[in-house]
């Protein structure tokens, strides 16, 4: 497998790991449904795996970069299967609505899942791990990601940027409620010091 293809690769899976945010911070907005502290810390797992394929894209295909991919699906597969057990248990019913039947937890560790064994996949190619002959691409950085991968990064950017304030808006910093209902510092804005 080519650098450029591996590239590709890794451009199409920070689109898809950014789809998988947008998605859910879009039920968020649009539903009300807000994140349990779990399904935030499944979706900062998800920010890591972003973090990987990112640097793949940015400075090139390296195995520490799917190294950090793996290591962040591990973790997020370890909290969304443990959300998946404190839910089965019967009488504890579910947390949030079922998308195709299955609830956000449980398509997170299936699709965490999924990541492990893609990166896995693609540590088998040592092809795209060779130098690129041009020296102008490694230098230009950016301008060598193409239009794809541009909008892979801004994606991933913006997916990141938007679950980091949205989660300090629902936990105001502090531990964020089991069941939240409302964004904390919204409707309960923080005191201003001397102010009365």
């Amino acid at each position: 497998m080519s650098p450029s293809l591996a590239r590709s690769l890794n451009a199409l899976g920070l689109l898809a790991v950014g789809a998988v945010l947008l998605v859910a911070f879009g039920f968020q907005l649009a539903l009300g449904e807000l994140p349990c502290p779990l399904c935030i810390l499944q979706r900062s797992a998800f920010a890591a795996v972003l973090a990987g394929l990112a640097l793949n894209l940015r400075f090139g295909p390296r195995p520490s970069h799917y190294g950090l991919v793996i290591i962040a699906a591990l973790v997020g597969a370890a909290i969304s299967a443990r959300q998946v057990l404190l839910h089965i248990v019967p009488g504890t019913g579910a947390y949030g609505d079922p998308i195709l039947g299955l609830h956000f937890y449980t398509w997170a560790l299936i699709l965490f899942l999924v990541i492990v064994l893609g990166a896995a996949m693609m540590l088998l190619f040592d092809r795209q791990f060779e130098e690129p002959d041009d020296l102008a691409m490694l230098r230009n950085g950016a301008a060598g990601l193409g239009a794809l991968g541009g909008l892979a990064i801004a994606l991933a950017l913006l997916m990141a940027a938007g679950n980091g304030v949205s989660t300090v808006l629902e936990c105001a910093g502090g531990l964020c409620p089991d069941d939240p209902q409302s964004y904390i510092l919204l409707d309960d804005p923080l005191p201003v010091p001397g102010a009365e």
